[in-house]
């Protein structure tokens, strides 16, 4: 049997909700005021009353100004107009290298006076191209190819130095700059090499051919650019010989 109990009436104060300690009896809270900090009584530091709008209006900054300035270290220059193209300030002088590949490509019309100025612009991009013939050939021969490079550099200026004694003239950076143009020729045999079956007696005459190419261009070229070379033009000829051979071999195995 269910019994009854008899609940108090709950009486809520008018304009509020019922909370803790809120009945017939509880006095209502009064709502009291947000919290304000204190006032600084100095008025030159603003930021101690936390008033954003004075201290906005207090402090000021002025922009920076920067007087136009010229590039180029003239007082002619107005921008970018005046500074020399990208290649040359990288030292890459895209002319002298095609003038000095159109030389290589005439065996019999060399030039010396071109590679008087060394670089490895160009040998580098030769290089490549070598490298990526290999490549389509099924051959990754990148590391070999400049490993034997500066090597052949070392052993040529070595070679050459010893001949000539103290009065050798070759640099190491000049023997680069040669063997890496006069490679010239075994890359192009790389190129032809990609349609010509491989092992057979085509490539191996060609290849011989160019070798020889090779040769005679570099001998002729050491020979006019370093002095006391015309007195041992054979023994040149037979280092270049056996660098450019070694080159050939890549291509033909």
């Amino acid at each position: 049997m269910a019994k009854e109990f008899n609940v108090p009436p709950v009486i809520f104060p008018a304009g509020g909700n019922p909370g803790p300690g809120i009945g017939p009896g509880a006095q209502q809270r009064r709502p009291t005021a947000p919290f304000q900090p204190p006032r600084s009584s100095n008025p030159s530091i603003p930021f101690m009353s936390f008033d954003v709008g004075s201290a906005a209006a207090s402090t000021s900054f002025s922009t920076p100004q920067f007087a136009p300035t010229t590039i180029g270290g003239g007082g002619g220059g107005t921008g970018f107009e005046d500074e020399p193209p990208l290649l040359e300030e990288l030292g890459i002088n895209t002319k002298q290298i095609y003038q000095k590949t159109i030389s290589i490509l005439n065996p019999f019309r060399v030039k010396p006076d071109l590679h008087e100025d060394a670089d490895l612009s160009g040998p580098f991009l030769f290089l490549m191209a070598f490298g990526l013939f290999q490549l389509l050939a099924g051959k990754l021969h990148f590391g070999i190819i400049l490993g034997w490079v500066t090597v052949a550099a070392m052993f040529l200026y070595v070679v050459f130095n010893m001949l000539a004694g103290r009065n050798g003239t070759l640099d190491l950076y000049r023997c680069l700059s040669l063997i890496g143009y006069c490679i010239l020729p075994i890359v192009i045999l790389s190129a032809i090499s990609l349609f010509v079956p491989q092992g057979g007696m085509a490539i191996m005459v060609m290849a011989g051919v160019f070798v020889i190419w090779s040769t005679r261009v570099c001998t002729r070229l050491l020979v006019e650019l370093a002095s006391y070379g015309d007195e041992h033009r054979g023994l040149i000829a037979y280092a270049c010989f056996l660098i450019y051979a070694l080159f050939s071999l890549l291509v033909m195995f």
